[in-house]
């Protein structure tokens, strides 16, 4: 037994989409993986409550940074295309290095 859940129960086929170079699955870790202040502000005005909440305990591994991200994370990277069914459409595109 896997030490996560898959999110969502249909085992249905997702395909790429066409700007989609990644298909990641998102999944339930055993302990929640803590979210950047700069994604939860960034998304601050358009997700809420209980969307929020479970957005917060989902977790995705990015193929982009080489490691387990929070789904927040991941939902305000430049390379999020879409979520259907329990996938992530990802550009796969490197990120730029940020400026402190």
């Amino acid at each position: 037994m896997s030490d996560s859940a898959p999110v969502g129960g249909e085992e249905k086929a997702v395909r790429l989409g066409e700007d989609d170079k990644y298909l990641v699955d998102v999944f339930l870790p055993p302990k929640a993986i803590p979210s950047p202040k700069e994604s939860l502000a960034m998304i601050k005005d358009s997700v809420k409550g209980k969307m929020l909440a479970k957005m917060k305990k989902e977790a995705v591994d990015c193929p982009v940074k080489l490691k387990k991200v929070s789904f927040v994370e991941c939902f305000t990277c430049p390379n999020f295309n879409r979520r259907i069914r329990g996938k992530v459409g990802c550009k796969g595109l490197p990120l730029q290095p940020t400026q402190s």
